[in-house]
């Protein structure tokens, strides 16, 4: 009879006919009393959202304290009952360390454990002391499904820690979690999408993780290729800013070997990877790919956004912010997605209110935070930007992002020293940020350090060509490369690289009139007269440009020369050797906002990649907002 009730309970759940299974399991533990069957009814509730139900069964018998995946169960439905603390009591505050295994299956040798902060009689029989478990002893003579449930049990501390803001004890319960089951992958996205560590730490951290623990019963080579695949498989979960030769290999390894091209994780794995390189179009295309198939991948939406803000279709924004409206109201992308529409279309207070309320619906969903802060931004509100910027920095240390943009409002309000030490502190987290490194040279070039600044400038550049970037994402940098090698005296380097800017498309009165500018410093008034029209045609009120203009038909009349002007700005003799300091510096501040504004809003579009995790999924940060200031 227990067999029977037992298939006939199994089929009930795999047909999702929660209520047979109810009825069955409940007849099958009045027959047997059997511990397993009071944890497989418990679980049926918990499937069901019953959870009082579900703790009221593991209650009896004092299950939780004999049994480890009662135990974690019972802290499970505590957790989605919104009872955090009740959670904690269940689980204790100190993680089994004890049982964290080393990479080639070393045993860590010692480690302090508590054995009376955790329930249960296992814990508790030696009573109230610190003792010094061997530790190799003590995980062997661990059950294999106890080990597991310990491991999610320090990830359920995790989220409890985090529902606190207490993001490093977090931290520190996911790694835990991973270093005793590499299995645990809830533990580790959870790490990942919520930037607890920066990229650094990332890669550091899986090195230290054993892979080699992962076991298929009675086939060793079966067991070394499922250790190897599952290191490969969470590498493409990594930080896309440092290694990315072993990401690209990872990524290669997946879809040629096990055929894994078409997977929608390793797609938003390249797509993410894309984007960080600013190559926009190619991440759409990747994005687009797996919302075909599926339209409702909340993993990959926040880059698919992203990129579409970027590319700034906002005709595709209106339509699919609108479908996920009426389908998925509770979903805080969906809101997410409403305010990247309004950010994109300028209307700025909307997108504030919508952006709010994906970050009340979730408040541990990045983008969001990213989102609300930008529209500060965007309306030049620097303290509340500052404020907000500050709240996403707390909540996601591992990514350099929201560092980054507190240094650019810093920069904006002539605080360069509060400048350095964000920008600094971003720099430490992400080195090879190309955006990062052109907003560190332009602070440099506002403090007259010109060389640094050129070559902080020529280094993104560097690192922007080996990421295949768009060129649009590197125009901003040309153009900043450009304004340093001027006031630098590199008069020569710095026209080609305006030239080069222009080639590329760009119609910007302020980049045809620095063009101009270093004509009059060559000495090639008409040349410059030609310029400066240029910038008129495209704005015909720029005062710069009509007032340089004036100037250079006045020097070219005169068929005087601009050769041997002063570095800095060079245009003492267009006023006929009698123009002022104050006119000199006037026109030297107003080429240099130019560089500001320019450098400040390119940049303000980035964002990491987050979504929806369990507790919550950010940033991801980060996991994803593309914003930029000037829309």
């Amino acid at each position: 009879m227990d067999k029977f009730l037992r298939e006939w309970r199994q089929d009930a759940v795999n047909k999702h006919q929660y209520e047979t299974a109810i009825f069955v399991a409940d007849k099958l533990l009045a027959l047997t009393g059997d511990d397993r069957d009071s944890f497989y009814l418990a679980q049926i509730h918990f499937s069901t959202g019953n959870y009082n139900r579900a703790q009221s069964f593991l209650a009896r018998g004092n299950l939780t304290d004999r049994n480890p995946q009662c135990r974690y169960l019972a802290a499970h439905c505590a957790i989605k009952l919104g009872k955090t603390e009740e959670a904690l009591a269940i689980l204790g505050d100190k993680n089994p360390t004890h049982l964290i295994t080393a990479p080639g299956s070393a045993r860590q040798k010692l480690r302090h454990v508590d054995v009376n902060t955790r329930a249960g009689a296992r814990h508790n029989r030696h009573g109230s002391r610190s003792e010094r478990v061997p530790t190799s002893e003590e995980r062997d003579r661990e059950d294999v499904n106890n080990i597991k449930s310990e491991a999610g049990m320090c990830y359920l501390r995790g989220l409890c820690y985090a529902k606190q803001n207490a993001f490093d004890r977090a931290k520190e319960c996911y790694k835990t979690a991973c270093q005793i089951d590499v299995q645990c992958f809830e533990a580790f996205d959870a790490l990942m999408t919520n930037s607890l560590m920066s990229p650094t730490e990332e890669w550091k951290f899986l090195d230290s993780l054993n892979f080699d623990a992962i076991n298929v019963p009675n086939n060793p080579s079966l067991s070394q290729e499922a250790a190897q695949f599952t290191k490969t498989l969470y590498t493409t979960r990594l930080s896309k800013y440092s290694r990315p030769t072993e990401f690209e290999e990872a990524v290669e390894q997946l879809t040629t070997h096990y055929k894994l091209a078409d997977n929608p994780d390793i797609i938003l794995a390249r797509a993410d990877q894309r984007y960080t390189s600013c190559r926009f179009r190619e991440a759409l295309e990747l994005t687009s790919s797996v919302l075909k198939e599926d339209k409702y991948n909340f993993a990959i939406l926040p880059v698919h956004l992203a990129a579409l803000y970027e590319l700034k279709e906002t005709n595709v924004l209106f339509l699919l912010a609108h479908e996920l409206t009426d389908t998925h109201p509770s979903e805080p992308c969906t809101w997410h997605a409403v305010g990247i529409y309004y950010l994109a279309t300028h209307r700025i207070a909307e997108a504030r209110r919508y952006f709010s309320k994906a970050s009340v619906m979730d408040p541990h969903f990045g983008p969001a935070w990213i989102g609300f802060a930008h529209t500060f931004a965007e309306e030049g509100e620097h303290d509340q930007a500052i404020s907000a910027y500050s709240t996403a920095a707390r909540l996601f240390q591992g990514t350099h992002l929201p560092q980054l943009f507190l240094g650019m409002q810093n920069l904006q309000l002539n605080n360069m020293t509060l400048a350095h030490e964000y920008l600094d502190t971003a720099y430490q987290l992400c080195p090879t940020d190309p955006l990062l490194l052109n907003e560190m040279g332009a602070v440099y070039y506002h403090e007259g350090h010109l060389p640094e600044a050129i070559s902080l400038f020529r280094r993104a550049l560097g690192i922007s060509a080996q990421n295949n970037a768009d060129n649009a994402s590197l125009i901003p940098i040309r153009t900043n490369l450009g304004h340093a090698l001027r006031r630098d005296g590199q008069l020569e380097e710095a026209l080609q690289t305006f030239e080069d800017v222009l080639r590329h498309g760009v119609k910007d009165a302020s980049v045809f009139s620095a063009k101009g500018l270093v004509l009059l410093e060559l000495g090639k008034t008409w040349d410059a007269v030609t310029a400066f029209h240029e910038a008129l045609a495209v704005a015909p009120q720029d005062p710069m440009a009509t007032d340089l203009l004036n100037r250079a038909l006045e020097a070219n009349e005169d068929d005087s020369s601009f050769a041997g002007a002063d570095k800095t700005i060079g245009v003492e003799q267009s006023m006929g050797g009698e123009g002022s300091d104050e006119e000199i510096e006037e026109v030297e501040r107003l080429l240099g906002g130019r560089l500001r504004e320019i450098q400040q809003n390119k940049v303000a579009g980035r964002s990491r990649r987050r979504r929806n995790v369990p507790l919550d999924d950010p940033i991801a940060l980060e996991e994803s907002m593309a914003v930029d200031s000037d829309g």
